[in-house]
């Protein structure tokens, strides 16, 4: 429980320190930098920071997964799922289905992140006069619902093996385990509540990280690019995506976690209604502290990095 909060206070003092260092560096190379990067370019750099990003955040994922779909691990907490896991499975166990998550976020958060600015211009958001906060949240919105589509069969993945106990799985016999059972419908299950989930998600991340920016250079006077201007932004952004998206999740885990031979849920209303009925509504929120365990870091690492390498590629700051 105490990782969050060390992890953030040793991030704020390496951002105070580096943001010194590093607007006169980015804003040479803004000066200098050959035409704008192509939409292929800005996806590359958008799924670069997110493969960085979950090689490092993954062990929390694992965690959240065992106690969303285990009221065992959820009565636990995360010091004790964490501990239960490597006495049990061993530490290697906290990196489980990292390889399909590596192919998750190539496709979905490359996408998700990269159409951000191009679903603004789509939506009209073209002068700080018409670009509001509604129409960030849809631009938000529409770039997480086409990552979420192709990014789904590799989220199946994922959290299968993410919720299997003992031997690490290989992607390959968890790949063909489910095509056998389910045929390719099999790595659509949940594209309902996954697509659903990917557009509150995306949505408030990219139109709270937007906003809070403004916010915070109007409070502090700093530049955009300014590193801890993003680094305070996309902590905030964290935040409110974790409130809003938490019931997204819990219906997500549960439908793509079902036994490869059976439907214990029909579709995501089907499964909103039966944890509602059976484990109480709260259950929807099961989890909040590992999922912002997760959220937090996940968009800090992954908005900056993504913000410092459009910064880099002579791209101005989201």
């Amino acid at each position: 429980e105490t990782f969050l909060p060390f992890l953030f206070e040793f991030s704020l003092i390496t951002a105070v320190k580096m943001s010194l260092n590093t607007t006169n560096q980015r804003q040479s190379v803004l000066a200098t930098a050959a035409g704008q990067p192509s939409l292929i370019q800005q996806v590359g750099m958008a799924g670069a920071a997110a493969v960085i990003t979950v090689t490092f955040i993954h062990p929390i994922d694992v965690i959240k997964t065992r106690i969303q779909i285990s009221s065992e691990y959820g009565a636990l907490g995360m010091g004790g799922t964490t501990k239960k896991i490597v006495a049990s499975e061993g530490v290697s166990a906290l990196w489980k289905g990292v390889n399909a998550a590596w192919l998750r976020e190539s496709s979905y958060t490359s996408l998700r992140l990269g159409l951000y600015e191009p679903c603004k211009v789509a939506f009209g958001c073209t002068t700080p006069e018409t670009t509001t906060f509604v129409k960030k949240f849809a631009a938000g919105s529409a770039a997480g619902a086409l990552g979420s589509i192709a990014g789904n069969p590799f989220d199946v993945l994922k959290t299968k093996m993410m919720a299997t106990e003992g031997a690490v799985p290989s992607i390959s016999n968890t790949a063909k385990d489910l095509f056998k059972n389910q045929g390719i419908g099999g790595f659509y299950r949940g594209i309902d509540s996954n697509i659903a989930r990917a557009m509150v998600l995306n949505g408030t991340k990219m139109a709270c990280y937007d906003q809070m920016k403004g916010i915070v250079v109007s409070a502090t006077g700093m530049d955009k690019t300014n590193l801890l201007v993003q680094f305070l932004s996309a902590a905030s952004a964290g935040f409110f995506m974790t409130c809003t998206v938490s019931p997204f999740d819990m219906i997500r885990t549960r439908l793509m976690n079902q036994p490869a031979d059976a439907r214990v849920y029909n579709n995501a209303l089907d499964c909103f209604m039966k944890i509602v009925k059976n484990e109480g509504p709260l259950t929807l929120w099961r989890g909040f502290i590992p999922i912002w365990s997760r959220f937090a870091p996940t968009t800090t690492l992954q908005l900056v990095i993504f913000e410092q390498l459009r910064g880099f590629m002579g791209m101005k700051a989201l």
